[in-house]
């Protein structure tokens, strides 16, 4: 064993159990997408994505699940959702490759189709590339498919949400959207490691409606997810013309890949209550045509809340880390649909609205036609990106390509412009770009008319085919290939005593020889000291103790890199 001082002066078994953890999928490429090879290989939503769901014939249904799910159960085939369905008692839903749900269009009975996975029962809904599972209205092509003709899916878990709506409990709150109050329907808890099963490699059309009259703005989402734990897997799930939110993360921790949100009514993704999950490769297309119509709305890429109660300081703290995101808003490229003009009295508004003290941190992403890019609501959710008072209030928006095209981003109700220089395009801290245009981007095939096949991947002489970075704090949970591409052994990497004040020891193993780069952030990101510079480490165990008695007391980040990828530890100075 080597002890070295240095200083710092300056899833995996069945869906039953725990899933496989998420890892960060390390690129070089802004956005959702790589360079095209023009192949399906580097295309995600080739074969089981949907453009044009509207003008989709699916066949007749062949049997129906009505009432409530008790029991495990398995379907398959073409099958009628006749109403809300709640699977209880722990029952697990297993949903074959290739079966069809068409659910009931709402009526007067507000009792639409609707799937209601309840705390502690699972799904199992597995599609493939080529047999996807397609959640979609009853309506034919002929009558009209709408937003808003069904419910939706609604995962609810154990998870730790930060908003209690039942007296008897503060820990769980109910689902909104449903005109009645029914315990079945209540989530959040304690345990953020809770596992609600797998979706993947499903389609949801044409849900979203509002069953509570009293409640306007109050509608199922396609996806809700209230409560739920990282035990789920959720991958490769697209919401096409939904009546509300494409997905909504109601507190939690869950993770995510490969969402696509299309064409939907209002935000693409929204996250409240406490929401601490990392989503990664999300793709949001808005309609000139559609919009949040009910008054005071907004149709935004991304809406962020901590809470609804000012002044929004209910903890857990909202803040999801989202990266690789494509956001298309309803102005395209100024060419296509829209042509640049939006239809009177059009609700559309930005790529991104963080607000009511949320920690929403973005990376890597590209945002392009849109009215606005970002909008930072509330001063305590703008102290989050200026000057968070603690480690987990930090929220960072970085390597973001906001195109030129977009003529503002505001900061606050009034302003028109950011004023922080985190935002401007010369920060080379957070490297926001707004400057490159759509044509330096330059996606494959990613304006077309409605029903086409788009290509949203970046041709070879993109701009965005490079500046991504994975080294910020945010990026913690482990990398794709960690245990194939690079020579550190996962989860050996310990920093101990923590907290400390005069000194600390990095201990880690190594697979075989490499070069180790080890460097301390402070809470904003900031690097403050390169204590390793791609120094060359023999196989085995290793121990660096590191000074910290000239370090102002607070929070920092150890990050051991190996081939471009790292590892982080959180660690508390007090002196």
């Amino acid at each position: 064993m080597k002890k070295t001082y240095l200083s710092a002066a300056l899833l995996a078994s069945s869906f039953l159990t725990a899933q496989s953890p998420f890892t960060w999928d390390v690129t070089t490429y802004k956005g959702a997408f790589p360079v095209t090879d023009n192949t399906p290989a580097t295309d995600w939503t080739f074969g089981w994505a949907n453009w044009d769901p509207e003008n989709t014939v699916y066949a007749v249904p062949t049997s129906t699940i009505t009432g409530d799910i008790s029991t495990n159960t398995s379907i398959s085939g073409v099958v009628y959702l006749d109403g809300i369905v709640h699977v209880k008692n722990n029952a697990i839903l297993t949903i074959a490759p290739g079966t069809i749900i068409r659910c009931k269009a709402n009526d007067v009975s507000l009792n639409p189709g609707t799937l209601v996975i309840t705390k502690g029962s699972k799904i199992n809904a597995q599609g493939t590339a080529s047999q996807p599972i397609v959640f979609t209205s009853n309506n034919s092509v002929n009558d009209g498919r709408n937003p808003g003709d069904w419910g939706g899916i609604i995962l609810l878990g154990d998870a730790v949400i930060n908003t209690g709506g039942v007296s008897t409990n503060p820990n769980v709150s109910r689902v909104e959207g449903f005109a009645t109050n029914d315990p079945l329907r209540y989530y959040g808890g304690a345990n953020d490691a809770d596992n609600s099963g797998i979706l993947s490699y499903v389609r949801i059309e044409f849900a979203g409606v509002a069953l509570d009259p009293l409640q306007s703005n109050s509608e199922i989402n396609g996806l809700t997810l209230g409560g739920v734990g990282s035990g789920t897997q959720i991958d490769h799930v697209q919401v096409s013309f939904c009546g509300d939110d494409a997905f909504e993360w109601f507190g939690g921790t869950v993770d995510a890949k490969y969402l696509i949100a299309y064409r939907t009514i209002d935000d693409d993704f929204d996250t409240d209550y406490g929401y601490r999950g990392r989503v990664q490769f999300g793709l949001g297309i808005k309609d000139p045509n559609l919009w949040d119509a009910i008054s005071g709305g907004a149709s935004n890429g991304i809406e962020s809340d901590n809470n609804g109660t000012s002044p929004y300081l209910a903890h857990p703290l909202t803040r999801p880390v989202f990266s690789n995101f494509t956001f298309i808003g309803a102005k395209g490229d100024g060419t296509v649909y829209g042509s640049g003009t939006l239809p009177v009295g059009e609700a559309h508004e930005a790529a991104a609205h963080i607000r009511r003290n949320s920690s929403h941190s973005i990376f890597n992403s590209l945002i392009l036609g849109y009215e606005k890019g970002l909008r930072l609501q509330n001063a305590v959710t703008q102290d989050n990106f200026n000057a968070p008072s603690n480690a987990d209030s930090v929220a960072v928006i970085a390597n973001v390509n906001i195109t030129s095209e977009i003529p503002s981003t505001y900061i606050t109700e009034s302003a028109t412009v950011f004023n922080q220089g985190w935002y401007h395009s010369y920060s080379v801290s957070n490297n926001i770009d707004t400057v490159t245009t759509i044509a330096q981007i330059n996606f494959v095939n990613a304006f077309v008319s409605l029903g086409s096949t788009p290509d949203y991947r970046l041709a070879s002489n993109s701009s965005a085919s490079t500046g991504a970075t994975f080294t910020h704090p945010a990026f913690v949970g482990g990398f794709t290939g960690i245990e194939d591409n690079i020579h550190l052994i996962k989860d050996s990497f310990i920093v101990f005593p923590n907290p400390t004040s005069e000194s600390t020891t990095l201990s880690f193993d190594t697979k075989e020889e490499g070069n180790v780069t080890i460097t301390l952030y402070d809470i904003l990101g900031n690097l403050v000291n390169q204590i390793s510079d791609n120094n060359s480490f023999e196989k085995g165990h290793h121990s660096i103790v590191v000074s910290t008695s000239h370090l102002l007391s607070g929070v920092y980040f150890f990050s051991i890199e190996l081939n471009n990828v790292k590892e982080t530890k959180k660690i508390i100075i007090n002196h």
